[in-house]
């Protein structure tokens, strides 16, 4: 794999910074990467480590000189990164971001973006329930899809070049336009998040009178619910506020679905919960065929490195 990139700044240094850089590194993608971290704990281990080839005390620092720009910050920080980044970004170079929701991104790094510089968001669909710069890991990326979702017409040739780097890294890349985006991340990635933390919270409730029998005698199921329920809580928190509509909307399609099951169970309606769970069935066997997950009895969780 050949140079990409000259310089790569990364802006925020957790679990997918980290994982970039990795991957870079492997895969020979970039000349030089700096980092930024805003605490200096992160910045210290970041270099223990050996994170970044160069980790800066400040954002205006990373990104002087880079041509290619990542945000990795939580959406809520992104106005604030990127008018402190903005007079000393590169003429030619691109600005581009991982944050789960596109819409509240174009919306507040947009302004800031200076002329003759290249802004193109993205969002690698990759995670794990760990966060920091310690969290990452080169194999992250790797056969999973990463959706490039420019607002208008985007630079041809800035964009080619975004999307070799990131299947440089392992990635499927495809293109997609914000709103679409949104909508469909909230069916695929919000909404589950959420119905997993308030599934946590009524064990949480119920341990309480249990005495942890909850977590004593946790299944399968629960546990994968407080696999999610333990992803970062600031990120999670500012998806919800940023993608406001469209989660609400398909918490309302999956309320409508939820009270339908509930009265089928009333009535003993036991065609009716056959056929809804054969369908559903077959989206998981979907998701297997299209190469996203495993039949493996650990539901297909490889263990974090391999």
């Amino acid at each position: 794999m050949s140079v990409v990139y000259d310089r790569v700044a990364l802006i925020g240094l957790g679990l997918i910074a980290s994982s970039m850089f990795w991957a870079i590194r492997k895969a020979g993608l970039a000349g030089e990467v700096t980092g930024y971290a805003r605490s200096e704990q992160t910045r210290e281990t970041a270099r223990r480590i050996g994170l970044c080839d160069r980790v800066c005390d400040s954002a205006a620092e990373a990104v002087d000189g880079a041509d290619l720009v990542v945000l990795c910050v939580p959406v809520g920080a992104m106005d604030s990164v990127a008018r402190e980044i903005a007079p000393v970004l590169k003429p030619g170079s691109t600005v581009s971001d991982v944050g789960s929701v596109k819409r509240a991104v174009i919306e507040a790094v947009g302004p800031h973006i200076p002329e003759g510089v290249h802004f193109i968001p993205a969002h690698p669909l990759a995670g794990t329930e760990h966060s920091g710069p310690e969290s990452g890991f080169a194999e992250l990326f790797r056969n999973r899809w990463l959706l490039i979702v420019p607002e208008g017409g985007a630079d041809e040739a800035a964009l080619a070049r975004l999307r070799a780097l990131w299947e440089g890294m392992g990635s499927h890349v495809d293109v997609m336009e914000p709103d679409h985006h949104d909508l469909v991340l909230a069916v695929t990635s919000h909404t589950p998040h959420l119905i997993a933390y308030t599934m946590v919270g009524v064990a949480d409730d119920l341990r309480r009178v249990t005495d942890s029998e909850v977590i004593k005698y946790s299944a399968a199921g629960f546990r994968d619910f407080t696999r999610i329920a333990a992803s970062d809580p600031t990120m999670w928190r500012d998806v919800f506020l940023t993608n406001k509509d469209a989660t609400l909307e398909i918490l309302g399609r999956f309320t409508e679905e939820l009270f339908a099951l509930q009265r089928a169970i009333r009535t003993g309606d036991g065609d009716l919960l056959h056929d809804y769970f054969t369908r559903t069935r077959g989206i998981r066997r979907g998701i297997i065929e299209a190469g996203q997950d495993t039949d493996a009895p650990d539901f297909g969780r490889a263990k974090v490195g391999e």
